[in-house]
């Protein structure tokens, strides 16, 4: 049998794109509240296209990794919510991993994680 391509529409039962979109902006700038509130800085600063201080750079990189581990959004995804290539939330991503040997630090990001899974009904 031939390939064929499922060209019906989704029923009102199934999720459509827009809506998976919007769902996903929401929970990008809950994320973006709680980073910025934990690491002292700007939401603006979070996705500003300047790199900007360190402390900006540090808890930009946190928000991509929490964006893409907690909500399962896609690397080209979350650089688009946050005006980055897909290759710098890749290096985000294990740049907070390697951090995570920290235990301090892990605990920190343990905690964050609990808290966005909580704040949205994800498992816990």
């Amino acid at each position: 049998m031939p390939n064929v391509i499922d060209a019906r529409r989704p029923t009102a039962s199934e999720p459509r794109l827009s809506t998976y979109k919007s769902q996903s902006r929401q929970l990008s700038q809950l994320l973006r509240a709680f980073v910025s509130r934990q690491f002292n800085v700007s939401v603006d600063e979070l996705v500003s296209a300047q790199r900007g201080s360190s402390a900006a750079c540090h808890a930009r990189q946190v928000a991509m990794y929490l964006t893409h581990v907690v909500f399962g959004v896609t690397l080209t995804s979350v650089g688009d919510d946050f005006g980055r290539d897909r290759s710098t939330v890749s290096h985000a991503c294990r740049q907070v991993e390697w951090a995570r040997d920290d235990v301090v630090f892990d605990q920190l990001l343990s905690r964050l994680e609990w808290q966005l899974r909580a704040a949205t009904g994800k498992e816990v």
